[in-house]
């Protein structure tokens, strides 16, 4: 057993808790910092900052770092929904007919695909 590793012992510490220490300060004010400015980011994104930074760390460590500061990305929600301004809205001409019998109201879909 080497010297270090005795006096590791002896104080309680182990190396891979100094290590992750040393890892997390040096990570964690980069991504907090950046998450702030995009709080849209998730792990990926961030990890693909961090590469585009010169700072190599992969997606999983930045999920777990994210997970230490309780980051938690908000989502970005779908325009499925709204309508365009300039789109015309056309009127549904069935809405005072009483349907009655079979083959009153035929149905055709013009709609085209490649």
């Amino acid at each position: 057993m080497s010297r270090r590793a005795r006096a590791r012992r002896t104080c309680g510490l182990w190396r891979s808790s100094i290590a992750r220490q040393a890892i997390c300060e040096t990570n964690l004010p980069r991504g907090n910092q950046q998450f702030l400015e995009t709080p849209w980011y998730g792990s990926r994104q961030m990890a693909r900052h961090m590469k585009r930074n010169n700072h190599a760390c992969g997606r999983h460590r930045v999920r777990r770092l994210m997970r230490l500061m309780r980051l938690v990305p908000i989502d970005q929600e779908p325009n499925t929904g709204k309508k365009h301004p300039q789109h015309k809205i056309w009127p549904y001409l069935l809405r005072n007919v009483a349907i009655d019998r079979p083959n009153q109201v035929w149905c055709a879909d013009i709609t085209l695909s490649n």
